[in-house]
């Protein structure tokens, strides 16, 4: 699904380097937000590990996710590729859980910060996802994830993770 959403800055340029300092093992807690978009305000914790894997000379990387709670366990793939000629990155994520690659999410870095966006669908109707890296430190990280559904305008949080060496 193309992103076209007034609220997302899907111009935002990046490095080949932009996601070095995420390399090696993190320990992660994870909070999600039981149903999104649905007035929930319940959120379940997972605890575990994050590794992430230089490709090519860091212009791309494969992240594993692994996290358990009392909702269960979370195995996530992420590929990320840098496009040189757009100087964007393109995130894609897997998990165990279906098997299925998603569509990328679309962005890059300014100033120690990652913003990426892209279209998904939540209970069969559109939305647009975003995805940012902030609080990047050498030895600590925080990404969360919000959803909107009204064409990025508001944005709903999600997924709220932090990561520690």
């Amino acid at each position: 699904m193309e992103v076209s959403a007034a609220g997302a800055n899907l111009t935002r340029l990046g490095d080949p380097h932009d996601f070095d300092f995420e390399f090696g093992e993190w320990r992660a807690h994870l909070s999600r937000l039981i149903a999104p978009l649905a007035g929930s305000t319940e959120w379940v914790e997972y605890e575990g590990t994050s590794i992430v894997r230089p490709i090519w000379d860091g212009r791309a990387n494969l992240g594993e996710l692994d996290v358990t709670g009392p909702a269960g366990r979370i195995e996530g793939l992420s590929l990320r590729l840098f496009g040189p000629e757009a100087r964007q990155w393109r995130i894609h994520w897997a998990s165990s859980r279906d098997g299925l690659v998603g569509d990328a999410m679309v962005g890059g870095f300014t100033d120690g910060r990652g913003e990426f966006f892209g279209g998904d669908t939540l209970d069969d109707r559109p939305i647009v996802a975003r995805f940012i890296f902030s609080e990047i430190t050498p030895t600590a990280f925080r990404l969360e994830q919000a959803y909107s559904a009204d064409g990025a305008e508001t944005w709903e949080a999600n997924w709220v993770a932090t990561f520690t060496r």
